[in-house]
């Protein structure tokens, strides 16, 4: 009888603590976050550097939840399209309307491109997101509105 007790107990007990590590996580993730403003400070690939991609200005994104629309500057044309994502997924491949500026250097290709491959997110401490391809980060923002 103590046996069977004390098993029961700890399945219990098991099962509570994968259920409460499953809330954090989800909980850092969450949609209602993502709204706002963000500036990109780190985006892997590119041999060049990132203040040599972009001297003058960062690339910024804006998230408008309400509208389900995304937003931004790609630091040096502005852009607009359909915001597609989740609690955890996102991602940048639905036709966007962009501005056709000359622009000098790779920055803004490099930035397009690195978008198209993002398929998940994580926020942390609500000021930092990170754009994701599989489980490697290729893109962090800082949030700045």
């Amino acid at each position: 009888m103590k046996r069977t007790t004390l098993m029961v107990l700890t399945v219990i007990g098991t099962l509570t603590s994968c259920n409460a590590l499953k809330n954090t996580v989800e909980a850092s993730s969450d949609l209602s976050k993502l709204g706002g403003t963000w500036e990109l400070n780190y985006i892997s690939g590119p041999r060049i550097a990132f203040n040599g991609l972009y001297p003058g200005k960062k690339p910024t994104l804006v998230f408008d939840l309400a509208d389900k629309k995304v937003s931004g500057n790609s630091s040096c044309n502005s852009f607009s399209g359909k915001l597609n994502a989740d609690d955890t997924s996102i991602n940048f491949n639905q036709p966007m309307a962009v501005t056709k500026m000359a622009c000098p250097g790779e920055g803004e290709t490099v930035f397009f491109e690195t978008l198209k491959k993002v398929n998940k997110y994580s926020i942390k401490g609500d000021t930092i997101l990170n754009f994701m391809m599989g489980d490697i980060a290729i893109m962090r923002f800082k949030k700045i509105k």
